[in-house]
């Protein structure tokens, strides 16, 4: 029995290439207009596929902007990892990962929030909501690893800080008072409340 990877079938090739472009079309066109003025019917024209084949891959419209944002996610808290190793102090490291994640949801505002929404309301025995649930959960990790660069620190006690401190980055990126701010003013206001979080 050979463990050589076999190379996929015409058939699994031809669907990842429809999902590539409808994804492709999606971004581009939620970008450029916004998601709630972009249709189903013309991200499948821009895919070149047809209503009936774009709906065998999402079954929404917000499953679809998950679909996009979760990509755009995942590389922004690889991203904010990144940046994380080489700051020393946890607050800076912290915020080195928070400040990705915020300025990738603020590509284009209504978008990020719609995500936000989608991803808290929508169903998480989805594909896409799933993923999106566990890049919380990544981010998490990914906070409480920085926290746990203090020995003195428990695992226990930094899951629970870092739970807090992605409440708080959700709650400043979706509340309607944010619209209008800057990613440095968001940021900003997100450091001021962790900084009263972590252990002095």
């Amino acid at each position: 029995m050979s463990s050589v990877p076999q190379p996929s079938g015409r058939r699994e090739r031809n669907k990842q290439q429809k999902l590539d472009r409808i994804t492709a079309a999606a971004r581009e066109l939620f970008v450029e207009h916004g998601v709630d003025e972009v249709t189903t019917q013309q991200i499948a024209d821009k895919a070149d596929v047809g209503t009936g084949t774009l709906f065998l891959y999402v079954k929404t419209k917000g499953e679809l902007l998950l679909l996009v944002q979760n990509s755009a996610y995942t590389e922004a808290l690889a991203r904010g990892r990144e940046a994380a190793e080489i700051v020393p102090d946890a607050l800076g490291a912290i915020m080195a990962i928070v400040r990705q994640i915020v300025e990738c949801n603020r590509t284009q505002i209504e978008n990020g929030r719609t995500y936000l929404k989608e991803m808290v309301f929508g169903d998480p025995s989805e594909p896409h909501h799933a993923e999106a649930l566990d890049l919380t959960v990544q981010t998490e990790q990914a906070i409480a690893a920085v926290l746990q660069r203090d020995q003195s620190v428990r695992p226990d006690y930094a899951a629970t800080l870092a739970h807090i401190v992605s409440a708080v980055m959700f709650l400043s990126m979706s509340l309607t008072i944010n619209i209008a701010r800057s990613v440095d003013e968001i940021v900003e206001d997100i450091r001021g409340q962790v900084s009263v979080l972590l252990p002095q």
